[in-house]
């Protein structure tokens, strides 16, 4: 199907949102994905971070939701506060125009102003499993007319933690209901666990590495000492303009790393398993308002997050596979933008991103820092 046909299939007001948006182009999941919700089929999705996959959903829910029915009729799951927020405001952005309402329900946030919110019978609701299950259990999230659960990061939501809520939220809805289930990562338990959920059997959807667009974006890496790398680090974030992501291997590292950066005075956020939720808001509230500066991260806490305009990726330390080095670098030139990912390398270590380059089809340049500049040497 192509980009237009599907798009001339959905509703003026998504169609004039498109334009707003002045996307070009729709991504691959996008157009594999969004014909198949529209039908009411079940899916499973796989596509890299970077590729649209909020998108690919929204914009089916947002056509199928009946607007005279003044019920919730569609629940997105998504394993973090931030997530929640995030898929919260793209549906309101992409909602405009049509009259339909939505809520976001997260942990750790004021239940009564949530029960508050429900009263108003939101048509789309977005929340974290363990609230959404609370609020349907206190009999003031009605599920009976919801048709739609999505479920997004599903490899996070389908751990065995959570697997038996998700369960009893699935099902208090619709008999016929439609379950939707987008990952980064998809491997065979998580499917399993996902065909359990659904009646019909699903499409399950696949989007390679190299059906991604490239954006413009360079990839560059830097030879160093290991030793070497957190004074590098602190050059290039004192002389070089960025906003960045850099990606440290686990927290004992981040955590080092970041105090010997703080002692040296670099403006630096935090992002890992152990942050406060508060401390997390806030780093990822002054990345997104700002124009510049550094979050610290790891792998794991990194996920499904969409920070606009970043203009750097950093691989501090360098990633095992090729499947880590493009979810971590789809994070700058999203949507065809510029971005740069930098990788700190010692000599072994660039044999080995070599070789990653050269199985992703790469150009890959080394630089160096010069006079505040990375430049090609």
């Amino acid at each position: 199907m192509t980009q237009m046909n599907f798009l001339a299939d959905l509703k003026p007001f998504i169609q004039s949102n498109w334009e707003k948006a002045n996307f070009k182009e729709a991504t691959a999941i996008q157009t594999k994905s969004i014909p198949l919700i529209l039908e009411g089929k079940d899916i499973i999705a796989e596509s890299p971070t970077g590729t649209g996959k909020t998108l690919a959903y929204v914009l089916p829910i947002l056509n199928n939701i009946d607007a005279n029915k003044k019920n919730a009729q569609v629940v997105i799951l998504a394993p973090s506060r931030e997530l929640v927020m995030q898929i919260f405001e793209e549906i309101k952005k992409w909602a405009e125009g049509s009259g339909l309402t939505s809520a976001s329900l997260i942990g750790g946030a004021n239940i009564k102003r949530q029960v508050e919110k429900l009263k108003k019978s939101p048509q789309i609701i977005v929340g974290t499993p363990g609230r959404i299950h609370e609020l349907i259990k206190m009999k003031k999230l009605k599920m009976h007319a919801v048709n739609t659960i999505v479920l997004d990061e599903g490899d996070q939501l389908l751990t065995p933690e959570h697997k038996n809520t998700i369960k009893e939220i699935i099902k208090t809805t619709l008999n016929d209901r439609q379950v939707v289930l987008f990952s980064a990562t998809l491997n065979e338990s998580t499917e399993s666990r996902a065909r359990d959920l659904m009646k019909k059997n699903p499409e399950v959807i696949q989007v390679g590495v190299d059906e991604i667009p490239v954006g413009d974006v360079e990839h560059i890496y830097l030879l160093c000492e290991q030793r070497e790398k957190i004074e590098l680090l602190e050059r290039i974030a004192k002389t070089v303009r960025m906003k960045a992501l850099v990606f440290v291997k686990d927290i004992g590292n981040l955590d080092v790393l970041a105090e010997k950066l703080e002692f040296k005075g670099v403006d630096i956020h935090l992002l890992h398993s152990d942050t406060k939720k508060e401390e997390r808001e806030a780093a990822l509230k002054s990345m997104r308002s700002d124009n510049q500066g550094l979050l610290l991260a790891t792998d794991v806490a990194a996920r499904g997050l969409d920070i606009a305009n970043l203009s750097h990726v950093i691989h501090f330390d360098v990633p095992v596979s090729t499947t880590q080095y493009v979810h971590r670098s789809g994070r700058t030139g999203r949507q065809g933008a510029s971005g740069t990912v930098v990788s700190f390398v010692t000599e072994r270590e660039e044999r080995e991103l070599k070789k990653l380059a050269k199985e992703l089809n790469i150009n890959l340049k080394k630089n160096r820092l010069y006079k505040g500049e990375l430049v090609e040497v």
